[in-house]
């Protein structure tokens, strides 16, 4: 989608593999912008398309001329899902069974779920590896976990050619300040106050955006059909800690750091395994320090 990750997979894929096409099919909710998409709408290998993954129509005449689906489309805010879970089931499952459906009536050759870390639940001590059982704990991750699933039983039952990966907190250019980067990096530079959920103690594992095309990318062409792929880059910090971090890289005062009540059912820590896709020759290239100045650097450079 015109989204955050989607769209820089877009920008990367085309950059990196001159005989590629993209077809971009995205509905334009509230987190999408074809703003997202500047340097590549007019790329003559990439196509834009405004429409609903849930729309069959729309899906199966796009599907019918592609090798590879990729399913970034997703309701992603957690906040959000504890607010309201219809639209987080009727996107993130209900979408997802559509280009399913879709994707196994054309005959793909590819079928690359993009999922996340928040499928496994939480985990304080040791890290979450690929066979590890779901046990997700808000409505978001709850949809993830039942779209992998379903992708998961279309493998199965109809031999559609999935692989699924699943990534660690992502930030970088091009996401929506609803998330805690870009927001954070926003309210510093305009002197607002950070608020920060409990004692900041959570812990997350953070991901330059652009490291993440790059393993999905691999995944998609080399990976393992059925199997799952997690990619994380080691790099836990408590979100007191990213607080910080932003707050020096911006040059604002501590003193804006707010601690406000903590979120329902907020897990603690979160933590990933990354031999597989290690195996396949990925290694994150940037630093969270390295990713975090190239993010301030696109919200202010």
């Amino acid at each position: 989608g015109a989204g955050f990750i989607g769209s820089n997979f877009v920008h990367y894929v085309l950059d990196e593999h001159e005989n590629d096409e993209i077809v971009t099919l995205d509905a334009l909710t509230y987190a999408g912008s074809k703003d997202s998409l500047d340097g590549v709408l007019d790329n003559p290998r990439h196509e834009f398309v405004k429409g609903d993954i849930r729309d069959r129509e729309v899906v199966e005449d796009l599907i019918t001329d592609v090798s590879a689906v990729v399913n970034f489309a997703a309701e992603s805010h957690v906040d959000r899902s504890i607010e309201g879970a219809k639209r987080f089931v009727e996107t993130n499952v209900q979408g997802t069974q559509t280009l399913l459906d879709a994707a196994n009536d054309a005959d793909v050759d590819r079928f690359l779920q993009i999922s996340t870390d928040e499928v496994y639940g939480q985990v304080l001590d040791g890290k979450f590896s690929e066979d590890h059982a779901l046990n997700p704990r808000n409505p978001y991750a709850a949809t993830k976990a039942g779209a992998d699933l379903l992708a998961q039983s279309f493998q199965t039952t109809h031999e559609l050619p999935v692989l699924i990966t699943r990534t660690s907190n992502n930030f970088g250019p091009r996401q929506h300040p609803e998330k805690l980067i870009p927001k954070f990096i926003q309210n510093a530079a305009a002197g607002e106050s950070l608020p920060v959920y409990g004692d900041g103690s959570n812990v997350r594992e953070w991901i330059y955006v652009e490291d993440n095309c790059r393993a999905l990318d691999l995944v998609l062409r080399e990976g393992e059909i059925g199997e799952i792929y997690n990619i994380g880059s080691h790099a836990e910090m408590t979100n007191l800690e990213v607080t910080e971090a932003i707050l020096d890289a911006v040059g604002a005062s501590e003193d804006l750091i707010e601690f406000v009540e903590d979120r329902a059912g907020h897990d603690q820590r979160y933590a990933l395994e990354t031999e597989k896709i290690e195996a396949l020759g990925w290694e994150p290239k940037y630093s969270f320090e390295e990713g975090l100045e190239r993010t301030v650097e696109y919200y202010f450079g």
